[in-house]
């Protein structure tokens, strides 16, 4: 494969078994490799177990960061030379669910978007993407990464993030006016592949 990260977007399984296994089926196909050769582990950066903690795929004895993220309708799959956090979310459930887990700095500029539904989305599904790729997930209070994000224009826009005294690109899409997409790969460049099936397929909009 590339040096960068490569993401699928399909649409949901519906299960958690067949997730896994679409997982696995991508990263055959992106590495030119039989299915039955790769293999998913995990290894916590903390406690150094292995039953949790940031996935990785081997493939040849070769390791790759993979990630994985649902939401209702839609998967999203990734795969790295490097460690990779995805995360994919409706602004419809968060807002729903009526999260406390936002900075004074998001909300702010949340209040001056064109949507702030969307923006807060934007910045869950960004808190998300750089926790899974941290490893230690929601272990960690989502309140400790900082999203700061701009209008997401058509394509892969980058953006940053603040998190353990670091600042970290990210990259953010509105695949649709009610899902968002958020790829946190430490600055590699990012493939997005929208593989729905839908037959409304549009140009991606602004966040």
């Amino acid at each position: 494969m590339s040096d960068g990260a490569v993401v699928r977007v399909l649409t949901g399984r519906g299960s958690r078994t067949a997730d896994r296994e679409a997982l696995l089926a991508f990263v055959a196909e992106v590495t030119d490799t039989d299915t039955a050769l790769v293999t998913v582990v995990r290894r916590c950066p903390q406690c150094g177990a292995a039953d949790h903690g940031r996935p990785a795929a081997v493939v040849d004895g070769r390791h790759l960061g993979v990630s994985l993220s649902r939401t209702p309708g839609a998967l999203a799959l990734a795969v790295a030379p490097g460690t990779i956090g995805v995360d994919v979310e409706r602004p419809s459930r968060v807002t729903a669910a009526g999260l406390d887990v936002f900075t004074s700095g998001e909300r702010g500029r949340a209040s001056s978007s064109a949507s702030v539904p969307v923006h807060l989305t934007a910045c869950w599904a960004v808190k998300e993407a750089v926790l899974k790729r941290d490893g230690r997930g929601l272990r960690v209070d989502p309140s400790a990464v900082d999203s700061v994000l701009g209008p997401v224009a058509s394509g892969a826009d980058v953006h940053m993030a603040a998190f353990d005294g670091l600042v970290q690109p990210v990259t953010v899409l509105r695949l649709e006016d009610d899902l968002v997409l958020a790829v946190a790969a430490g600055g590699a460049p990012v493939d997005v592949q929208d593989r729905r099936d839908r037959s409304d397929a549009g140009p991606w909009s602004v966040v």
